[in-house]
This record gives C-alpha cells, structure tokens and sequence, in this order.
C-alpha cells in the first residue's frame, strides 16, 4: 500500500485533531478528520482536509483507515524484560516480584544476559510501531556498572529507529549513602540519562528528596520517580515530591508513575496533593496493565475489588500532562505484554475510560510523553516532521480498540518498515540454568 519512493500522497487518511496540531477540518464526535498527507523524503510535507470523497488517480486511498503517529513509550523495564520463564513471580504479588527480580539480578544479569534481552524487547517495540522508549535500569550495585554501559551501547546500535532514554533505577534509602549517589549522579550524567529513584514513606524521606533534587540540579539532569504503588492509604510519596520539588525550585522535567494509593485516600487529602503536584508542574504516567495485574491480589480465594490505577482524569482536568505506558514486560512485575502501544492504549481505555468522550486522550501515549522526554516534533502529524505513522484498518475508536491491529502499517520516514516480532526461541538458551 505504502510506496517504496518516499514521495506520495495519502488520501482519506483518517486522523485525529488531537495529534495534529494545527489542522483546520471538520471533525467528528470522536475527534477524527479526513485528511491527504502528502510525504516527501521522508518528512510530512502537508496535513490537509481532504476536499472530495474519492482520491486522484495518483494518491494512495486509505478509505478512512486510522493514522496515528508512532508511539512513545515513556515507562519500561527493558533490562528486566523476558526474564519470567526462568523467574516467575511465585504469587502474582509485588513482594513476590521485587524478590524475584532481586534474585534474577543478582544471579543471572550479566552484560551479555541485559544486552540480548534488550535487543529483543526493542524489537518487539519497534515492530509494533514505538519510536521512543524510556527505559528504567536497575542501579543497586554492582548492576549500574554492568547495565549502564551495556544501556550506551544499545543506544547507538538502535539510533535512528528508536530513541532509547535511561533512567537509574534504586530504593530511596540507596540515597543515604551519599558518596555513592553522588557517583551514580555523575554515571547517569554521563551517559545523558534520568535521575530516578523508587520513593517510599521512609522517616527521613523528605530530607533524601533534597539530596536528590541536589544531585539533579547540580548534574542538570530531569527526574522520574516510582511512587506510591501500592494500596496504603499513608502513602503520600506524590504529594512530598511536589512539595520537594517547590522547596527546591526545581526547573527540569519530573515523571511520576504509578501513584496509586492516591485513588484510595479521602477527597480532602486528594485535593491537597493535586494542587502541589499542578503547582509543581509534575507529570504522571499511569502503567494500567501491571498494576491491573499487581494491586489488590488477594490469594486468599476473593476477587480484586479496585484497579489500581490513578486519577489521570482529575490530574488532566489540573493541567497536569498525563500519559500511560507498557512498565514492565514478561518478568515477574506483570506475566505478559510485548511492547504494544497500542495494547495500552486499548487496555487504558477500558480500564480508566478513555471514551465517552474521546477527547485529548490519545496524546498519552504519543505528544504528552514526547513532551515529557524532550522529543521535539514526536508524537504528531504536522508538516516538516518526521514522516513516522502507523496506518490501522480500523476507522473508528471502536474497530481500532476491538482487534489487535496485527497486520498494521509502520512507516518510519516516509517508508514501510518489515515488521519482524522476534520469537520467544531466540531467548530459550538464556532461561536455563
């Protein structure tokens, strides 16, 4: 369907105003518009309302097909991924799979183990049309010494496909030893990565922020934290960052995922927090499918009665930027997954109720997290872009949403990729003893 030029043009391509800054079309209820997208080397030279009901003899006829951008994947654990066949989570727990994951770590993640399995879980992600990914590294040592270089080296073998970001990966009390944070700070610096840090509600967490909002500030570096995962109503690790974050005058970019608690606490306290994390300027990245699959598992023979999600609607209704991601991938922290956008998005629809109406949602997995990763020109359909699309055969939210799409265009500056998924085989000999 797509020429092998990289010069033509798209006719009846369906798009949506949300992820096309700029385009002046009659949109529908759902937001979406008729458009010719013409693509020229390998940029998009024009998003135009498509004038008439049939396509000129030289232009591609979508029929309505769906147009998105390529996706951005702001919250992954690749150096985790694919680990479950020889390290299942043992109850479906989050105690179970942060002790799983420890002992995997410990006994198996050597240079060679973290870089193939990278590999695959990039493949996959750009296969199913990702063109960015943060990815979190576990940086308890001695794994930063191991992981951060083999993080580089990935990096520059998948430039130009997909833009891979890092942030380091350790328990809030790892910040107490602070000449060692302090060297993790200037590894991170280094390699151009993200600060990040998993906070709980330790007695001196408030004063372990300020060491980390020092290290990101004197490094010049963004921050992105996990918090809150989990359903105890005394975590309030969301609200001590904001406040972290305006004590200490913070200028740079701040991701918070997770943040659950939050949904269970009363409206009072919920108030309080949003006000500081809008005022603040933070981000929130809420991760729908593990934390389906973690929060409120009860083993005891009871149904899960919440799903674990945070309150991306009242954050967006703020101004706060909001986006979802795939967190982690076949490891013991969620069983499935393969780095599909587009499962998450259809998987966060239901669960947090993207619809009814649409409105900006889609950006959450496209311009909000380029946004927050400081991706100029990602996540949209404007001219003088990147002509990085993904062509569906749904032409509504509801054909898009319903099927896995499996047969989908990517097409990656102007021209269709071959979209190889690489088979679980290739990892057989890494998950025996």
């Amino acid at each position: 369907m797509i020429p092998a030029s990289g010069s033509y043009r798209l006719a009846n391509a369906r798009v949506h105003r949300s992820l096309t800054p700029g385009l002046a079309a009659p949109f529908d209820a759902d937001g979406f518009a008729l458009v010719e997208l013409t693509v020229a080397d390998g940029k998009i030279a024009s998003v135009v309302a498509h004038a008439g009901s049939k396509a000129q003899a030289e232009a591609v006829d979508l029929a309505g097909r769906i147009v998105l951008p390529c996706f951005v994947d702001c919250h992954t654990h690749i150096d985790k991924g694919h680990i479950w066949p020889r390290k299942p989570n043992p109850d479906g727990t989050f105690m179970g799979a942060l002790n799983a994951a420890g002992a995997d770590r410990a006994a198996r993640w050597s240079a060679e183990d973290v870089a193939r399995r990278m590999d695959f879980s990039l493949r996959s992600a750009y296969a199913h049309g990702t063109k960015a990914v943060r990815t979190h590294l576990d940086s308890v040592p001695p794994q930063e010494e191991i992981s951060w270089p083999v993080f580089e080296a990935m990096r520059e073998k998948w430039r130009g496909r997909i833009d891979l970001q890092a942030a380091c990966l350790l328990g809030i009390e790892g910040v107490r030893d602070k000449a060692w944070f302090e060297r993790l700070a200037k590894r991170v610096a280094a390699a151009k990565g993200v600060l990040g840090v998993v906070t709980y509600m330790v007695p001196d967490l408030e004063e372990l922020l300020d060491q980390v909002f020092a290290q990101a500030i004197e490094h010049g570096l963004d921050l992105d934290f996990h918090a809150d995962e989990t359903d105890d109503l005394a975590a309030v690790s969301l609200k001590k960052i904001a406040e972290a974050s305006l004590w200490n005058g913070f200028e740079g970019n701040i991701l918070v995922g997770h943040c659950c608690s939050l949904a269970r606490q009363p409206d009072l306290e919920v108030l309080d927090t949003l006000d500081k994390v809008a005022k603040a300027r933070l981000a929130v990245v809420s991760l729908p499918m593990c934390n389906l699959y973690l929060q409120d598992r009860r083993n005891n023979g009871t149904t899960p009665r919440w799903r674990g999600v945070t309150l991306l609607h009242e954050m967006k209704a703020r101004g706060i930027k909001v986006a979802v991601a795939s967190d982690n991938t076949r490891d013991p922290f969620y069983a499935y997954g393969d780095l599909d956008m587009l499962e998450v998005y259809r998987m966060a629809t239901r669960i947090l109720h993207f619809d009814h109406p649409v409105g900006d949602w889609p950006r959450a997995v496209a311009a909000t997290p380029a946004e927050v990763m400081r991706l100029d020109g990602a996540g949209t359909l404007a001219a003088g872009g990147n002509a990085d699309f993904i062509v569906f055969k749904g032409r509504s939210w509801t054909e898009l949403l319903s099927r896995p799409e499996s047969d989908r265009i990517v097409v990656r500056e102007g021209r269709a990729i071959e979209r190889q998924l690489p088979d679980y085989a290739e990892l057989d000999e890494l998950m025996v003893e």
